[in-house]
């Protein structure tokens, strides 16, 4: 589709992305189970695409997924783990609670995987093709997948209510909060594209569409329609109003128009510093491709457990 950028400006975007990957993230490899699994992403791409299949949404549960677990003490599956009677995951924490969704799909990936290749391939590099398939599948862009992380053995419920970005947040809080997880503001502002997939609950929106000044009236009214003052608290709008099956830009062009839908999307275009970006993906698709795919592959390099940290899960709701 026309929002896709060629495969060859695609890899070179990547190869200079990778090149400048601190020596920390350089400990992940391409490659990692080229002898050990070499099936695995066939075997990912192919549950996801019969999981996308049936559902398209989950496309975008899976990406979310993977950007929460990212920004909790890296990118180490801790939020696949249940809890337990002694121990508090990240999946009750509040920005995971009655919305974090997909871990079925990861457990069907998960056994089909340990089929091929037993206790070999983390549930962390699991959830990171998973995404990146999720993506593609929807018609975005595609990236290289840097694998062998490693398992967390436990979570953090508190660094999931506090480190994850609300979607209440203003453009220094957001700015802010990736810039602590290594990401810059044009990360932060490209990344926030996943939204142009999925859905949000009334919840996490209401606010917006009944105090916010800075939107389209007409927007405001649709939404208030199936998102009451009060109540419905779980019933869903879409993130992009156009096309949220479809991975693309639109989600820029509703925030030019003031249709973002949560607070924190509108909040990169408000008289800020991100407005001239956003107005460069809102025009031009390939850019937006290009700059999503680099940011995906330095979120998904945050704080990897590598080496003999962790441990290989078995099953990816508890520890072994």
């Amino acid at each position: 589709m026309a929002s896709l950028i060629s495969t060859v400006t695609l890899s070179n975007i990547l190869l200079v992305v990778l090149l400048s990957c601190s020596a920390a993230n350089a400990q992940l490899s391409a490659n990692f189970y080229a002898n050990s699994c070499p099936n695995l992403q066939t075997i990912v791409r192919n549950t996801m695409i019969r999981a996308v299949n049936r559902e398209r949404r989950i496309g975008a549960s899976i990406l979310r997924l993977f950007f929460h677990d990212c920004f909790v003490n890296g990118c180490d599956a801790s939020i696949l783990l249940d809890d337990t009677a002694t121990f508090t995951g990240e999946k009750n924490a509040a920005p995971n609670r009655n919305s974090a969704r997909g871990f079925e799909v990861i457990d069907t990936i998960k056994s089909n995987v340990e089929a091929a290749c037993n206790a070999t391939v983390s549930c962390a590099d699991i959830l990171a093709l998973a995404a990146r398939s999720g993506v593609v599948l929807l018609g975005g862009p595609s990236w290289q997948v840097l694998l062998g992380r490693r398992d967390a053995r436990t979570a953090s419920q508190s660094a999931a209510n506090s480190q994850i970005p609300s979607p209440f947040a203003n453009l220094p809080a957001l700015i802010s909060s990736f810039a602590a997880k290594g990401l810059n503001a044009r990360d932060l502002t490209a990344l926030s594209g996943g939204h142009t997939i999925g859905f949000a609950r009334c919840t996490t929106f209401r606010g917006r569409i009944y105090n916010d000044t800075n939107i389209d009236p007409n927007f405001a009214a649709t939404r208030r329609a199936n998102c009451p003052a009060s109540g419905g608290d779980n019933n869903l709008a879409p993130l992009d109003a156009l096309t949220p099956g479809r991975f693309g830009n639109n989600y820029y062009r509703d925030l030019v128009a003031q249709r973002g839908l949560l607070h924190s999307d509108q909040e990169l275009f408000n008289g800020g510093s991100q407005d001239a970006l956003v107005r460069t993906y809102s025009n031009n698709p390939a850019t937006f491709s290009a700059d999503f795919a680099a940011a995906m592959v330095r979120m998904g390099s945050i704080s990897p457990l590598t080496g003999t940290s962790g441990e290989i899960r078995r099953n990816c709701r508890v520890v072994n």
